[in-house]
């Protein structure tokens, strides 16, 4: 029987929610994002079906550029920011719960005073609150691998807001966001070892995280004492950084950063493969494709002071890396070995990018492909 298990045959709380206030989380979301363009009953109605149709119509033409194909998905959830929130709190926590029952474990099964717990479970459930709060208002679309099953969310007002912002064909640019969401989905479900090997990896580290509470404080307060070095970008950057967050690397152990290098690495692959399909498609498909990529690419580097501080301290420019890399990545394997060739790094695990070969690609090649 789990911790969370017994928990509830006992009438105490699960563990998980001993961390977190999710209740607190969405609401905090929610609030913080907005709920965006404001639209009329009936041009709402006509998003949510366009982006519907396009999610339906991406899935032949990513699978004639990626070469790989998947049994159509239950469908496609069109969300406002609020439900992304909501979704993403759910997700979260079937992540973390596991992790939480482990470190309990560790810790001999002893639980924290309740009253210590309530404090504690409000302060992080405002701060991952605020997290998707900031993050709510700029996604465009996820598909979440770790659901059962998978599932895609497209989030129509910021679709719509950023459409508008770029000055784009709105039909061209729900397409083109479809292809990249299509593509994430192709990837996990054509693969089907992908997300438990993701899953596994990612609750490995995180457990490893928490298994020391008072060295992690000690990290958190040698962290919160460098932050002006952080915003600066004077700390966290170099060969001992995992290349997420500025503020991440501050919080962990050399080998911890290495684990963490090596999953970036693994998403600079699916984020840059994602990128170069939704553009090889083409314009006999988004017959604007090149002015949306052209805009999309400028906007992502036009942010004011604020904007860019939070996004650099979140490891949100470290995502946008991840797109450039892994895109050139695929693009130069693509070159070397086509398609096909490329495709064998969906065969198994040791067939994924380290962070070397992410940044020299011929190194895959070599090792992959003799």
């Amino acid at each position: 029987m789990t911790s969370t298990e017994s928990a509830a045959a006992s009438g105490e709380r699960p563990a998980v929610d001993l961390l977190v206030d999710w209740d607190l989380a969405a609401r905090t979301a929610a609030r913080l994002a907005g709920p965006g363009p404001r639209l009329a009953d009936g041009e709402a109605a006509q998003v949510v079906g366009e982006l519907r149709a396009a999610a339906i119509a991406a899935s032949p033409h990513v699978a004639g550029v990626a070469r790989m194909s998947a049994p159509p998905g239950a469908g496609v959830l069109v969300v406002d920011r609020r439900g992304w929130a909501a979704a993403n709190c759910d997700g979260f926590r079937g992540l973390l719960e596991p992790v939480v029952e482990e470190s309990l474990r560790r810790r001999g099964g002893k639980r924290p005073p309740a009253a210590l717990a309530s404090v504690g479970s409000m302060v992080t459930g405002a701060e991952i609150g605020s997290l998707l709060g900031f993050l709510g208002s700029r996604v465009l679309g996820q598909y979440d691998p770790f659901a059962d099953p998978g599932r895609l969310l497209l989030v129509a007002p910021n679709v719509v807001a950023v459409e508008g912002e770029l000055g784009v064909d709105p039909r061209d640019f729900r397409l083109w966001v479809c292809l990249h969401e299509e593509t994430h989905r192709v990837q996990f479900i054509a693969n089907p070892w992908l997300a438990g090997y993701l899953q596994e990896r990612i609750r490995t580290l995180a457990v490893d995280l928490m298994a020391d509470p008072a060295e992690f404080a000690d990290r958190l307060v040698a962290a919160a004492r460098s932050l002006p070095e952080l915003l600066r970008g004077q700390v966290g950057a170099g060969p001992r950084s995992s290349g997420v967050s500025p503020l991440i690397d501050a919080l962990q152990t050399p080998e911890q950063r290495e684990q963490l290098a090596g999953l970036t690495a693994v998403m600079s692959l699916l984020e840059g493969h994602a990128d170069v399909v939704m553009d090889a498609v083409g314009a006999d498909v988004v017959p604007s494709v090149a002015t949306i990529r052209a805009r999309f690419t400028e906007r992502r580097a036009g942010r004011g002071t604020l904007d860019r501080l939070l996004r650099r301290l979140l490891g949100l420019d470290a995502k946008m890396h991840q797109y450039a890399d892994g895109a050139r990545f695929v693009r130069e394997v693509q070159g070397a070995v086509g398609v096909d060739g490329f495709n064998a790094v969906w065969a198994q695990p040791a067939h994924l990018p380290t962070p070397t070969e992410i940044a020299d690609p011929t190194v895959w090649v070599r090792r992959v492909h003799g």
